[in-house]
């Protein structure tokens, strides 16, 4: 047999390998953050149950992306001695207490709260799986691994917000919660039984010196600083857009019904096929190019939401997500590559801006939407993202 024909199999074996352990981490993103968006499929429902406006519900809905802010600054922190898989399948545990409680309330304050509390344990689990793909994957696969989790996270945002809108036409939104409770304890489950136990998070740099001191590095750098910017713009605008989009899609002419809204979220479909390429996107367009190029198809999508026809609104909104998910993608891997020593309080510090982009998006163009109207909000979200792409252009496609 020659050495071509041993090689062969080995290299399908790692080919099966690579792809099983992909999709785990699809899987994994996908019960970790499934309950961020999915309530967002039912926010005309939610303002009529807690007789708030639009922009109060939507704040209180995306509270969330504040704990999951706060949580990504905190691991970073003070995370040295947590176990990866302890921490997140604990966190995963825990995440479907506020998830029940939401079923229960009829606060907004209290609703808000029990959403910030739902971000912590999120965040929690997001940031310990971050540095656990760095800690568990070649240089060479990283890329591929975080666009796998970002993969999940698309398909948490297509099948959680379908199944949220599906439950809550069909059973009401307590069971809504009800339900999402329980795959929270899916993700615990599953994280408990696939992934290997490993040592404490985040260890000291190569001097010793405590966790705080590394996050110095990371902001002196120009180009993480560019992509801490960058992530913060583009959740500002992928929240801004899918939040307020919804009151659109019910309000005439379009006059959707709970469940058709649901339906509406297949836009979410075409982002899960792309969202893996953006490694090679990466590869071959650079890191400033790629997001450039990801980031002007989200502005050509935002300008089709101003039509009134729901086939061009709904090409409109899934140009937007294949944009947004694709730079999201590009964004996180530069960090992991270019933050060689830091790389988890990098990861942090990205985190923390990118949902605390999310939230920004969620009150900005909320109190657009109630007092200028769709238009305006569209606009302002087409130049948050030509923002994004001037900040890009600071970014140098890294040494291999």
């Amino acid at each position: 047999m020659t050495t071509n024909e041993h090689t062969e199999p080995t290299r399908l074996r790692m080919v099966a390998a690579d792809s099983w352990r992909f999709s785990l981490i699809a899987l994994i993103a996908f019960l970790t953050l499934v309950d961020l968006f999915a309530t967002q499929a039912i926010l005309p429902s939610l303002v009529i149950k807690f007789g708030v406006s639009r922009a109060t519900m939507g704040f209180a809905v995306n509270a969330s992306t504040f704990g999951m802010a706060v949580a990504g600054i905190a691991v970073a922190l003070f995370g040295r001695g947590i176990d990866r898989r302890n921490g997140i399948w604990i966190s995963l545990a825990i995440l479907a207490i506020p998830t029940t409680l939401l079923s229960q309330t009829d606060s907004i304050v209290v609703f808000a709260f029990l959403r910030v509390a739902q971000g912590l344990c999120m965040s929690t689990a997001f940031t310990l799986t971050m540095a656990y793909l760095a800690e568990h994957f070649s240089a060479r696969q990283t890329t591929s691994a975080l666009a796998a989790y970002v993969t999940g996270n698309v398909a948490s945002n297509f099948f959680g917000r379908l199944m949220s809108a599906a439950v809550a036409d069909s059973f009401g939104i307590s069971t809504n919660f009800l339900t999402f409770a329980a795959l929270n304890l899916v993700g615990a489950a599953l994280v408990w039984f696939t992934l290997q136990k490993t040592s404490a998070m985040m260890r000291a740099d190569a001097t010793g010196g405590p966790a705080r001191a590394a996050w110095k590095g990371p902001l002196q750098n120009a180009e993480l600083r560019a992509c801490f910017a960058i992530g913060f713009l583009i959740l500002f605008v992928f929240i801004g857009t899918f939040t307020y989009v919804n009151f659109q899609l019910v309000a005439a002419p379009v006059s959707l019904s709970p469940m058709a809204l649901g339906l509406v979220y297949f836009v979410f479909l075409p982002s899960m096929l792309t969202t893996p390429l953006a490694g090679r996107v990466a590869a071959s367009l650079g890191p400033r190019m790629g997001i450039g190029a990801t980031l002007a198809l989200a502005i050509l999508g935002l300008l089709l939401l101003l039509a009134t026809s729901l086939p061009i609104v709904l090409a409109g909104m899934a140009l937007v997500a294949i944009g947004t998910f694709l730079a999201q993608a590009i964004a996180t891997g530069h960090v992991s590559r270019t933050a060689s020593r830091d790389r988890a309080a990098a990861s942090g510090i990205y985190l923390a801006s990118y949902y605390a982009g999310g939230l920004a998006g969620s009150f900005v163009i909320g109190q657009i939407y109630d007092r200028v109207g769709w238009t305006a909000c569209v606009a302002v979200l087409a130049v948050v993202l030509a923002g994004a792409i001037a900040v890009a252009r600071v970014l140098q496609t890294p040494k291999t």
